[in-house]
């Protein structure tokens, strides 16, 4: 007999998704429902001809465009991009991007509540979740707020196409991590159970195909509603070790976002595995179901290994050696951890959690 269901709270968050090959088209109808007027578009500097091509869209609708969107949100840029945003007298703002251009418009939208317009190149999950960060003196601050929720959200897997591969199957795996993580968080339902499945399995089925060929129109659209279904998990539910760890390493140390994230995922996973074993089995089940991982047949394996597996064969980077990060800073990354624990399935112990750290960095596969 089946064990009776745990009890459990489910929000669903407002938001509109606007979805398919060509939907960008369809922006200036968007702002125009939002009654928006003015609207301010912001990028990273890689990005200013997808911003250009934006603004052109939106016509006289276009305020300017802000191209110095960075990595892990720093103060000064937000100073900078809120002034701005005040002097151009702008009511919305278009954020084409990652993370990084999705999170400084929730900067602008957290001081002034202006309504945004996400347009993901990435598949970040940003986009789908009112959870914002700052960096500031070193330190990455996160916190929740619903107006920094996107009021929409344009998903053209078309933009996603020039996206590097390298990029891909990172950001696909800092993905993977929103809907691992939520399947084994203390407020995990079972709604959020099955798009976190179901956002794991697309992802992991995806990002060996555009290895294969970046153009695979199919492929990027099966990744990018991935991204989506495991941006709603992070929104809805908490996070814990791996999330804790990540914004650790990004925002005292500077690494890339999405490459550390896919570097911790399967040591953050091995840790909790034995506290969190249904959650590992359905982690587990939606990366082995997927098939292929990098054109090679793995059978059965666990969790952790399982993501590793989807890193390496797929040419990501495994160890934090390789981002950059220095083995006499891991002691100072763990007492930061350590501090203002998140509630996770196995308390943060400081002996195990430095191992992890030291595995992450070793880039060594979780048995």
């Amino acid at each position: 007999m089946k064990d009776l269901m745990k009890s459990f709270v489910y929000r669903g968050q407002a938001g509109k998704v606007v979805f398919g090959p060509g939907s960008l088209s369809q922006l200036g109808a968007e702002i125009e429902a939002l009654g928006a007027h003015k609207a301010l578009v912001l990028c990273t500097p890689e990005q200013r001809a997808s911003a250009e091509k934006v603004a052109d869209l939106l016509g006289v609708r276009a305020a300017g465009i802000f191209d110095r969107a960075v990595m892990h949100v720093p103060i000064e840029t937000v100073h900078e991009i809120r002034a701005l945003a005040r002097q151009l007298g702008a009511d919305c703002a278009v954020a084409i991007g990652g993370g990084s251009t999705t999170g400084l418009g929730k900067a602008i939208a957290l001081d002034s509540g202006l309504p945004i317009v996400a347009i993901p190149t990435t598949y970040a999950g940003s986009e789908m979740t009112e959870i914002y960060g700052i960096t500031e003196n070193g330190l990455k601050k996160t916190g929740r707020d619903p107006r920094v929720l996107p009021r929409t959200v344009i998903y053209d897997p078309e933009l996603t196409l020039t996206l590097p591969v390298s990029l891909s199957v990172t950001s696909g795996i800092n993905a993977i991590a929103h809907a691992a993580e939520g399947l084994y968080c203390v407020d995990s339902n079972p709604v959020m159970d099955l798009m976190a499945r179901e956002g794991i399995a697309a992802l992991a089925r995806s990002l060996p195909l555009i290895r294969q060929s970046s153009t695979n129109l199919a492929a990027r659209s099966d990744a990018l509603y991935g991204a989506w279904l495991c941006g709603l998990v992070l929104n809805n539910v908490g996070m814990a070790l791996h999330h804790k760890l990540c914004h650790t390493l990004g925002g005292t140390f500077n690494l890339p976002h999405a490459e550390t994230h896919t570097v911790v995922l399967p040591h953050a996973l091995a840790y909790n595995a034995p506290n969190a074993p249904q959650a590992m089995v359905m982690i587990a089940e939606a990366l082995n179901g997927a098939g292929l991982t990098g054109g090679v047949q793995r059978g059965v394996r666990s969790a952790a290994a399982a993501v590793f597996d989807l890193a390496q064969d797929n040419g990501a980077a495994v160890s934090l050696r390789a981002l950059g990060m220095q083995e006499a800073d891991l002691d100072k990354a763990c007492d930061i951890a350590m501090q203002n624990q998140y509630q996770n399935p196995r308390p943060l112990e400081r002996v195990a959690l430095r191992q992890l750290l030291q595995n992450a960095f070793d880039g060594r596969r979780p048995d």
